[in-house]
């Protein structure tokens, strides 16, 4: 027996406790290599009214720093590059608003369909549009369905890559899984005179919480098959797949970070944790945002612009930073198959040998925009700039800082901290690898910190 996460522990803290340090959507340790080779799509039901949180506008559409919490659960799916379709499932009043909200933050591969009255007619409605043809609704394209269904609550913002990916290659396997989580506290029966019946032994018991798997034959079959009691009462996708077409699911255990926004003192845990740039200020919670901090400053991405001078620079910092464990990859741009960083990666460096420096930073910008990253953790840019023995220096000319600090300004405004590093060339080999080592330690420190006071200035290695 399984008891549904929300419902068996209404008293439960407000904050996760030991929130993991990886960002939304993306887990610390993945593995060494990620195959999904079959189509998977995930249902996102998001039709519930917010009864429980006591406010007139329904949790999914709450805003955190100017930003519907829906946004960044589609943010965290979104970002899987395996997940090739999104249907996010709302009531029909909101399809407009749901409509506005993939249009202004710019999501991809999602679409909003009309919910139903109860959950389960909702989640059907989003199985439905997983296979359905344009002009035969009832007509199912075998060649357009998913192999693999998952299903998430909106309201479950923080889910990450390695646990989707678990739930997916489960649900292929045994025909559907399900994340689970040890019970809190103890669940009792009571009688209808409102006195204790019996209670249930808790360590034979546990908490089935979201995202959920299936195969799409599994939980459309369960949906065809269903009483209209199923419909109007339950909950639980799993159970109807055990008892309409005998498919047992696999059953995994979850991390903390999948708790659901229930409450209205979950909306404050939601946006504390969402809050993540605050974690600079002295007001921050150490423990939280330390972990945060030393997640992000694992690795970066070097770009040199495609210049060949610049290579021989971005292989000796990628060197230098190796002997201070953090991983860089060096390439070209961001083009084409690099393009992935711009979704995996938090901290990037331009090495540049050009006094057009400030036009690859602004390009770099705009991709990153485009790419809809800098939502629960800020984004850092580091320019290095490697200048020759008779060029003016970037900081002494007054118009390129100048422009380099409003560039600064205007992306700090968009949660990117932008930096610069200026490294003198020298014939001098010591003296080279001198700077190098300094170009690293800088930027390692930069990183790390994410400083706003050192945003817009150009540093000297």
């Amino acid at each position: 027996m399984e008891m549904e996460g929300d419902a068996c522990d209404p008293d439960r803290p407000a904050h996760p406790g030991t929130f993991p340090a990886g960002e939304c959507g993306r887990t610390d340790q993945q593995p060494p290599e990620r195959r999904v080779d079959f189509p998977v799509s995930v249902v996102l039901p998001a039709g519930g009214t917010g009864e429980r949180t006591g406010l007139q506008t329904p949790k999914q559409f709450c805003l955190f720093m100017g930003r519907p919490l829906i946004s960044y659960t589609i943010q965290a799916v979104e970002r899987v590059l395996w997940i090739q379709n999104i249907v996010v499932v709302v009531a029909k009043e909101h399809m407009d608003l749901m409509t506005d909200i993939i249009q202004q933050f710019r999501h991809r591969k999602v679409r909003a369909v009309p919910g139903g009255s109860t959950r389960h007619r909702s989640i059907c409605n989003g199985v439905l549009a997983l296979g359905e043809q344009e002009e035969e609704k009832e007509r199912l394209l075998s060649a357009d369905r998913p192999k693999v269904v998952i299903i998430h609550d909106a309201v479950r913002p923080f889910v990450e890559e390695d646990f989707l990916y678990k739930i997916a290659m489960a649900a292929k396997e045994q025909g559907a899984a399900g994340a689970i989580r040890p019970l809190v506290s103890t669940v009792i029966a009571t009688t209808s005179e409102g006195y204790l019946d019996h209670s249930l032994e808790r360590a034979k018991y546990r908490a089935s919480e979201m995202p959920q798997g299936f195969t799409y034959d599994v939980i459309y079959q369960a949906y065809q098959r269903c009483t209209e009691s199923d419909f109007e009462v339950g909950t639980e996708c799993l159970h109807l797949a055990l008892q309409y077409c005998g498919t047992n699911a696999k059953l995994i255990e979850g991390p903390p970070t999948l708790w659901k926004v229930t409450y209205k003192r979950d909306l404050a845990a939601a946006e504390s944790i969402i809050k993540v740039k605050g974690c600079c200020s002295a007001r921050r919670k150490a423990e939280p945002c330390a972990l945060s901090s030393q997640t992000l400053s694992r690795s970066a991405c070097v770009i040199t612009g495609g210049s060949e001078q610049a290579v021989p620079l971005a292989d000796a910092i990628q060197k230098a930073a190796g002997a201070l464990d953090m991983a860089l990859d060096v390439i070209p741009n961001l083009m084409g198959d690099n393009c992935r960083y711009l979704l995996k990666e938090y901290n990037f460096i331009q090495v540049s040998v050009n006094r057009s420096c400030l036009s690859e930073v602004k390009s770099i910008l705009k991709d990153l925009e485009a790419a809809n990253q800098a939502l629960l953790h800020p984004l850092v840019i580091i320019l290095v700039h490697l200048s020759c023995p008779d060029e003016l220096s970037i900081s002494r000319a007054m118009p390129e800082l100048a422009a380099f600090m409003d560039v600064a300004s205007a992306a700090n405004l968009r949660n990117i901290l932008l930096y610069g590093i200026q490294v003198h060339q020298s014939k001098d080999t010591e003296r080279w690898e001198r700077s190098v080592l300094r170009v690293a330690e800088i930027t390692s420190a930069l990183i790390r910190e994410r400083s706003p006071a050192l945003v817009g200035q150009l540093l000297q290695a």
